[in-house]
């Protein structure tokens, strides 16, 4: 799926020059980095991994011709998220892409206290310290946009993946609010909510996931989606997903995403 002149054109323009992406390594991160490069925009592309970013970053620059500039930084820990906006503080950031995250499954009581710790560092402290910081510019200079990356779990409670989905409801409440403060100050707030992607989440959050989307398929939706709406749900599983939900009641919604989930972690409980 590939943005139109039109769309990159409204990018560049709306948000431009400079966007920040966290998570920008793999994924639905590299994706939208990829695609705003396309549209003229320059990076500050952010990632645990140096030689992922060193590469992503060539490979925009001979592709795209844009400025890269690359932070190497573990935004779970207070001065990951310093290493960052020490580096921000001197580029004209318009947009933020809050993409790195990372999710836990199985019984939440035989779970790491801390990796599910590290994870509300990672889901929702740390992008909630970016959003805050570029809340203040953005609605100061009456311009500029946040991507926030929610999830179709963030709608309602999901056994075996508790912790996960607690922090995508946060992220999706925040955006979702958000979205109506920031609006009149000409600051375009969106919640990414799709369903499985193919990325190294599944390996890390131990799921066996099928019919999954691959990062291209809702990179291009999440980009012409800002600005137009509060929340996107990429891609036709996704809202196939969500929208066949939408007339059952809260408990119906956990259990059915009970029996999804324990289908795709089944192998981790068994003896």
């Amino acid at each position: 799926m590939q943005l139109s002149i039109t769309d990159k054109t409204r990018l560049k323009v709306r948000y431009g020059s400079w966007a920040l992406i966290t998570g920008a390594s793999s994924g639905i991160g590299k994706e939208l980095a990829e695609r705003l490069a396309e549209s003229g925009l320059n990076l500050l592309i952010v990632a645990r991994r140096k030689a992922l970013l060193d590469e992503l970053a060539l490979e925009m620059r001979k592709k795209y011709g844009v400025e890269v500039v690359i932070v190497e930084a573990d935004i779970s820990l207070p001065n990951g998220i310093d290493e960052v906006l020490h580096v921000a503080q001197n580029l004209d950031i318009g947009l933020l892409v809050a993409s790195a995250g990372f999710g836990t499954s199985g019984l939440f009581a035989e779970s790491s206290l801390q990796e599910e710790l590290q994870m509300v560092q990672v889901n929702c402290s740390a992008l909630l310290a970016l959003t805050h910081y570029f809340s203040k510019i953005f609605r100061n200079r009456k311009r500029g946009g946040i991507i926030l990356l929610s999830s179709m779990v963030a709608f309602q409670g999901v056994p075996y993946s508790a912790n996960y989905a607690a922090t995508k409801a946060y992220v999706q409440s925040l955006a979702e609010a958000l979205y109506h403060e920031l609006k009149p100050f000409g600051v375009d707030v969106l919640a990414a909510a799709p369903g499985p992607v193919e990325s190294g989440f599944s390996t890390v959050a131990d799921m066996k996931m099928s019919m999954a989307l691959k990062p291209s398929d809702v990179g291009v939706p999440i980009l012409r989606a800002l600005g137009k709406t509060s929340t996107v749900l990429p891609g036709f599983l996704t809202k196939f997903l969500v929208y066949s939900l939408r007339t059952v009641p809260r408990w119906g919604k956990v259990r059915i995403m009970q029996l999804v989930m324990g289908g795709m972690t089944e192998h981790q409980r068994k003896v």
